[in-house]
């Protein structure tokens, strides 16, 4: 069997990143990256526009590195108030979601909800709480629920 060098679109699990340039059977290559649009042929005129590809990736992991950075400086510590009907008990109706967090957050930075970890909320006070703002980068906070 003989092996065919292609350039990836996008990132493949086990085989490599945006830009790479890899070698892989025919078969793989003309029946499954090729067509499901993943990689493309390599040539000499594709492997500078691989370089090109692999050089944007790189700046663009720095950027949101920095970017994720900045965004620790201005959440580290902060606390998020966020008003909710409570009973006489002091219960919630209902809880806290991540989306309710992601809103509370959203005048200082956006966040993606599904990156923030806090314990269920389901009584007035203060939990800690912590967002994945890149894959080496968390910050911690704290959601406030007050009465509504």
């Amino acid at each position: 069997m003989a092996n065919t060098k292609v350039i990836l679109k996008k990132s493949v699990t086990d085989l490599g990143h945006a830009g790479d340039i890899v070698e892989v059977k025919n078969g793989y290559a003309r029946n499954y990256l090729i067509p499901q649009g993943l990689a493309f042929a390599w040539s000499k005129g594709a492997a500078a526009q691989a370089e090109a590809m692999k050089r944007a990736r790189l700046a663009k992991a720095v950027a949101t590195r920095e970017g994720a950075v900045e965004a620790k400086g201005i959440i580290e510590g902060i606390a998020v108030e966020i008003p909710a009907k409570v009973s006489e008990s002091g219960k919630l109706f209902g809880g806290i979601s991540n989306d309710q967090i992601a809103k509370a957050l959203a005048d200082k930075v956006a966040v993606d909800p599904r990156a923030i970890t806090v314990e269920k909320i389901q009584t007035l006070g203060e939990f800690p709480a912590t967002v994945a703002l890149h894959p080496e980068i968390s910050a911690n906070f704290f959601v406030k629920v007050v009465a509504e």
